[in-house]
């Protein structure tokens, strides 16, 4: 039987959105979810009117590729902005915000009941590295999918997901 019968895709995928007013194409990776690009694509239209230098998915020279990234004014390891769309492990993490000088980190999910993964960001990050709102929770409906399967997001719209400071 050929794995197209078991509903498996052996090529990547291109998706073609509009968010935020900007024509943005995003490659889906074989083993990727359509779930993990959307969030990437909601993270960019969530975030792209505070940081208009926000870009996805690009190599920064360290051990971790974000998935959304926003270079500060220095070099190296200066972030405006870093976001973690889907698992993310908090080693993961803790790493990011204690060996870079990221003003704000995101991590994005969808449809998590999430108190006790905040409970365990706050208990294994110490509050040094997420002083003020520099690390928030950003918990898409488990309908988002549905929502936007137009591709066309011009805004994210506040009933769409919640927030939480961690």
């Amino acid at each position: 039987m050929s794995f197209a019968a078991h509903g498996l895709r052996l090529n990547n995928m291109l998706h073609d959105f509009s968010l935020a007013g900007e024509r943005v194409r995003l490659w889906q990776r074989i083993g990727e979810s359509y779930e993990h690009v959307l969030m990437k694509a909601l993270g960019y239209a969530l975030f792209v009117g505070d940081y208009p230098h926000l870009e996805i998915e690009i190599k920064i020279g360290l051990r971790y590729k974000p998935d959304l990234i926003a270079r500060g004014d220095g070099s190296g390891d200066d972030f405006d902005f870093w976001g973690e769309c889907g698992q993310n492990s908090i080693r993961k993490t803790h790493w990011i915000l204690k060996h870079t000088t990221t003003k704000k980190m995101a991590l994005f999910k969808i449809g998590r009941a999430n108190e006790s993964l905040i409970k365990q960001l706050r208990a294994e990050i110490p509050a040094k590295y997420r002083t003020g709102e520099k690390l928030v929770l950003i918990n898409f409906v488990s309908e988002i999918v549905k929502l936007t399967e137009t591709k066309q997001i011009a805004k994210v719209s506040k009933d769409w997901f919640t927030e939480t400071v961690i």
